[in-house]
């Protein structure tokens, strides 16, 4: 019984050494994965970058789209007399010119 007890500790002592050598790296490398965690966070890769300046883009062209709309329609109505819409007209005008600076500029193609 005694050796059974024996080969029992042994066998738990030796198992143990690779829990500790593992928990050991572990608590050497946690500063390092925490660091470069947070390097990763506050940085921004090229890929990510054009993602969001693609998504900036869409949202605009969304927001002009529909203001044209609303243009058109002020001024259907300012044409037929509506000082109001044409006030409008000239507000919405206002606002699309503030976006469009945010807006690339198509290449000339050489067809």
């Amino acid at each position: 019984m005694r050796a059974l007890r024996l080969a029992a500790l042994g066998l738990a002592s030796l198992a143990l050494q690779g829990c500790l050598a593992r928990a050991a790296v572990n608590v050497v490398t946690l500063p390092v994965r925490a660091v470069s965690k947070g390097v990763d966070l506050a940085t921004t890769s090229q890929s990510e970058a054009d993602e969001n300046r693609g998504r900036e883009i869409r949202k605009r062209e969304e927001q002009l789209g529909e203001l044209e709309r609303d243009l058109e329609k002020q001024m259907d109505r300012c044409a037929d007399g509506n000082d109001e819409a044409c006030e409008k007209a000239q507000a919405i005008r206002a606002e699309m010119k503030a976006l469009m600076p945010g807006m690339p500029v198509e290449p000339e193609r050489g067809d």
